[in-house]
């Protein structure tokens, strides 16, 4: 499951720096250029293939963690003692599971309709025609409020999950956990507000 999260990780990075181009004024040539390569390049598309295994197991292995520990304690203390764990890590089952239900909608909105599986949105040029399918949805203020608020408790959730991640991998220490602490939190803010800025922008400019 670390593993797993660890490479979503770094994928998230990329997919920003490409989402990121979607804001540079050159009439979106800079974007299209890097969608057209990550859908041919046959190495993108082997990495695909890696990437949604890699989320699958991670879901997976994250729901059946959570049953194993509320079945290790079937009744709940009748006294609840103070502990050091985070909110958001005791919740990383809820705020992943409404990332889940946003991604069942990105996919619809974007890879369903690259797939042929979803008619084209009106707009469109076409089933690549991501541009104008992105500046499509971000016009809507209510779908770009909403995409903000589910990238924010993406950040949360990616928070405690990049230290997790360590930890469980065994680099848990005194010396490099308080520097870990403070990379999950740079990297998390930069994801959640990187892909907020793009909503934000198209909402300021229609």
């Amino acid at each position: 499951m670390s593993l797993a999260g660890l490479f979503l990780v770094v994928f998230l990075l990329v997919h920003l720096s490409i989402n990121l181009l979607i804001l540079k004024d050159d009439g979106g040539k800079s974007f299209i250029a890097a969608s057209e390569f990550m859908s041919s390049n046959p190495l993108i598309k082997i990495m695909e293939i890696v990437l949604f295994g890699c989320l699958f197991i991670h879901m997976i292995y994250g729901v059946i963690l959570t049953i194993k520990n509320w079945m290790s304690r079937p009744v709940k203390y009748s006294v609840v003692n103070k502990t050091d764990t985070s909110f958001f890590s005791r919740y990383m089952i809820y705020t992943g599971g409404i990332i889940f239900i946003f991604l069942a909608i990105h996919f619809m909105n974007f890879y369903f309709v690259k797939l042929g599986l979803v008619d084209i949105p009106e707009g469109a040029g076409n089933r690549h025609d991501f541009y104008n399918m992105v500046i499509n949805l971000f016009s809507i203020p209510s779908y770009s409020v909403i995409y903000i608020i589910l990238m924010l408790l993406l950040g949360l959730h990616l928070n405690h999950a990049f230290q997790a991640a360590f930890q469980t991998l065994g680099i848990n220490h005194n010396k490099y956990t308080p520097a870990i602490k403070v990379l999950a939190t740079i990297y998390s803010i930069i994801v959640s507000v990187g892909f907020s800025i793009i909503p934000l922008y198209f909402l300021l400019k229609y």
